[in-house]
């Protein structure tokens, strides 16, 4: 397996801008975890399949042909999804699909696969913990809550504040009790605040740790 830097950490933390610039910055492939689970969501809603069904959720993960290139494009069967995946009914889909065993299994295996013979940046919830619990490299990436909706604010302009501080607040508490794969910090996890760092700064630290 080819050397791995995990990024777990809450909504609106800065993971996915951090995993992006370390993979451009070392050459490393990013893994969007968060992206895998969306189009799995968008997936389920395009075909009218029960958020609850487990078992014909399963099987879509394991069937759908995820694609994320290195252009942060990503396709679904052929079909660039990039911006479908980003609608807000598909992100309140995505975190419950996202808690469901059956396709957390399946898409983790597929992360894992993807790390076999390249080297890799990934974040999400359960990459230091689950998914690459070996990993060499591993952030736990927070934020005051108050900045976190600011930068969701800048991402989603058209969406009121504090309808988005609701949905990050249900967002944390979900992916926190639920049952499988759990947000948390790994015991061997660097933590990292990034309230008032820039990018770079969070960058620099975490390269210090590579």
């Amino acid at each position: 397996m080819g050397q791995v830097i995990a990024i777990d950490g809450p909504a609106g933390a800065g993971k996915s801008t951090i995993a992006r610039n370390l993979a451009a910055r070392l050459g490393y492939v990013y893994i969007d975890s968060g992206a895998m689970y969306r189009a799995v969501a968008l997936s389920a809603l395009r075909q009218g399949i029960d958020l609850t069904d487990e078992v014909r959720l399963e099987k879509l993960a394991h069937a759908a042909a995820i694609e994320l290139q290195q252009d942060r494009r990503v396709c679904l069967d052929g079909e660039d999804i990039t911006d479908a995946i980003r609608e807000p009914a598909v992100t309140a889909a995505a975190s419950k699909v996202a808690a469901l065993p059956g396709v957390r299994a399946a898409l983790v295996a597929r992360q894992q696969q993807m790390a076999e013979h390249s080297n890799v940046v990934m974040e999400g919830r359960d990459i230091g913990t689950v998914v690459f619990p070996h990993a060499r490299v591993k952030v736990y990436l927070d934020a005051d809550p108050a900045e976190r909706v600011r930068r969701r604010s800048g991402e989603q302009p058209d969406i009121a504040p504090e309808s988005l501080a609701a949905h990050i607040a249900e967002r944390d508490d979900r992916d926190r009790q639920r049952v499988q794969s759990p947000l948390v910090q790994a015991a061997d996890a660097i933590y990292i605040d990034s309230t008032g760092l820039t990018a770079l700064q969070v960058e620099e630290e975490i390269l210090k740790l590579c």
